[in-house]
């Protein structure tokens, strides 16, 4: 009992210490009442200043957040910090009219909000664009990254933790650009809707980027009142893009991710390679779109998911699961029970469960197949291509095998 007493004595400790060991951004003149122009340039001038020690800010929590300018860069070794864990459904003032607490404030249209470098962590902020339509899909807002890596230099070892995006176009932009890299990149407990389709997208990550526990969602403004409508949905799945998107990856770990309402669930792109697992891709065009380029480490172990994918231009387009070029797939208790749903405009149905384009090897092991209207679930189009099921079963659940 005593040693729990102090354990529990430690945890608290920690909690307690992190508003007192990151300076307030209040203290560098970062306010509520200043022009976003004003905080931008003082709460750069605080980074800029604790970029050599090292050091972290603490965004304190204000009725109605920050108005905040994009063109920030948080600089090496520094952190940014909230109070908030993900709101899945949003903060809300008192007449519960818009976001409050560890806020920024942007209406920027011209700069990515903030730029990372190496060694830096955001968490526990949120990000609300007000001038975003939440009614109109003429009038949606093509807003730069509210997050994105340095264009100059590689990126390595970035967490960002605990964030939520409200009104977001494109919330985190990690694809090097040039001769830069990046590395070590953390995603974790993150939430939005962006009205591109694009929540994250990494491309030359070379040692292990992982997505963890990620939840795209319209409903995520119902708080403060801005539910979508289904013709802003319809919009972004008209996109033709995916919620997460990653290429020329070494070992990705993708684990308990989340999305709705999008063209695309997630795309592995020619040059990865990693697990999957722990997943929900509802009201998709395609759920999984994995590629490969070639047979040594063009493969991917995708696990314990299910794939609502009933939207995409055509029938003959939605598929759960596609799969192109070579390489091998695992599937293990990957189930599709694609149907109709109000939110969005959809077939009620996918056209099978997966096409296979490519000379592919994939192995099925307890896949559940339902709501496709194709007289077989799987097409093989390539004759190349290898398919084998076991234990799995059809739409009228029968034993469906290939030898």
């Amino acid at each position: 009992m005593k040693r729990f007493t102090i354990f529990l004595a430690a945890i608290l400790s920690c909690l307690l210490a992190l508003p007192q060991t990151a300076a307030s951004i209040q203290q560098y003149g970062v306010l509520p009442s200043n022009t976003p122009e004003v905080n931008r340039s003082h709460l750069q001038s605080a980074i800029d200043a604790l970029s050599a020690s090292g050091g972290a800010l603490y965004v304190e929590p204000v009725e109605g957040g920050y108005p905040m300018a994009g063109g920030l860069v948080l600089r090496r070794n520094v952190s940014l910090l909230g109070v908030h864990g993900p709101t899945g459904r949003g903060t809300a003032t008192a007449d519960r009219k818009s976001p409050t607490g560890s806020l920024f404030v942007i209406t920027d249209r011209e700069k990515p909000f903030i730029t990372v470098e190496s060694a830096t962590h955001i968490r526990g902020i949120q990000f609300y664009y007000p001038e975003q339509t939440y009614t109109d899909p003429t009038r949606i807002i093509a807003y730069p990254p509210t997050i994105r890596m340095s264009t100059e230099q590689a990126v390595q070892g970035v967490t960002l933790s605990c964030l939520t995006f409200y009104g977001e176009y494109f919330a985190m932009d990690f694809r090097a650009q040039g001769n830069t890299i990046c590395e070590q990149i953390l995603f974790e407990h993150c939430y939005g809707y962006p009205l591109s389709g694009q929540f994250i997208a990494i491309d030359r990550c070379y040692d292990v980027p992982r997505i963890l526990h990620c939840h795209v969602n319209p409903s995520n403004m119902r708080e403060f009142g801005r539910g979508l409508p289904r013709s802003i949905i319809d919009a972004v799945v008209r996109q033709r893009t995916f919620t997460y998107w990653i290429d020329h990856t070494d070992n990705a770990q993708l684990m308990d991710l989340f999305t709705f309402g999008a063209y695309g669930g997630i795309y592995l792109g020619t040059e990865t390679y990693g697990q999957l697992t722990n997943f929900n891709f509802d009201c998709v065009g395609i759920g999984i779109y994995k590629n490969g380029s070639q047979w040594k480490n063009r493969n991917w172990q995708i696990a314990q998911g299910s794939i609502i994918a009933n939207c995409g231009p055509t029938l003959e387009e939605t598929h759960p699961i596609l799969i192109d070029g070579v390489g091998h797939t695992a599937l293990s208790n990957v189930e599709a029970f694609s149907g109709g749903n109000p939110a969005v405009s959809n077939h009620e149905a996918s056209f099978d469960y997966l096409t296979v384009r490519g000379s592919a090897t994939v192995s099925m092991t307890g896949c559940r197949m339902t709501g496709y209207t194709s007289d077989n679930p799987i097409h093989i189009l390539d004759p190349e291509a290898r398919v084998r099921a076991v234990a799995c079963f059809d739409r009228d659940n029968r034993l469906f095998e290939l030898p």
